[in-house]
């Protein structure tokens, strides 16, 4: 696995789960088990409006955070990070710039940033002050077929070249995810991989354990 001198934050390692559309009620159960199980980071994705039930998940999804010993992002919305106390917010290419997220949520928010498969936006990411990258999708993903791919050897050249933390995405399972974090990445961002398991703690676990394995915890 590549090295480099900045380490980064110790929650911005191993496992980092995202939340699916589909888990309805088991939303909070699911998550408490994958947190059980060694997920570091959680994100909340929900790109709804039903601005009550979201906020209220996220509030539940922050003290299970909390519980755990983990940390809260929150996809794209920087409102509802700020309401519910969240750590941070994931934006993208088109979602809220990473500027006006730092204004609104301070110094101390963990801010990340979609970069796809381009390593120039993740320099200008890393100039604006983000405080880690995502490259993705890693492998084949049914989440976001149509997804652009970012090879193995992007991760690699990317923990060269970068002083933050690299978040691989994309079609990552328990089978797979340690060829990312050899190539370099600091965290894997898993949907299916974990959720779609029968049982999401031992799950969690075995990808987990990948990251320690490699280093990156």
């Amino acid at each position: 696995m590549p090295t480099d001198a900045n380490m980064p934050h110790p929650g911005l390692t191993g496992l980092y789960v995202i939340t699916p559309d589909n888990l309805g009620a088991q939303l909070e159960p699911k998550v408490d088990q994958a947190l059980a199980g060694g997920a570091r980071l959680v994100q909340y994705r929900d790109k709804t409006t039903d601005h009550p039930r979201r906020l209220a998940e996220a509030r539940a999804l922050m003290a299970l955070c909390q519980k755990h010993g983990a940390l809260l992002i929150i996809n794209d919305d920087v409102e509802l990070a700020r309401a519910c106390g969240a750590h941070g917010v994931h934006v993208g290419m088109e979602d809220s710039p990473l500027q006006q997220a730092r204004e609104r949520l301070g110094a101390h928010a963990i801010i990340g940033v979609s970069c796809y498969n381009r390593l120039n936006l993740a320099r200008e990411a890393q100039a604006q002050g983000a405080d880690y990258v995502a490259f993705g999708s890693v492998f084949p993903s049914s989440t976001k077929p149509r997804a652009v791919h970012a090879p193995l050897s992007l991760l690699t050249r990317a923990r060269s070249e970068l002083a933050l933390p690299l978040a691989a995405i994309g079609g990552i399972t328990a089978g797979n995810a340690g060829q990312v974090f050899q190539a370099g990445a600091h965290m894997a961002a898993v949907i299916q991989g974990v959720w779609e398991a029968p049982d999401v703690r031992a799950r969690a676990a075995q990808i987990a354990a990948t990251a320690g394995t490699a280093g990156c915890t």
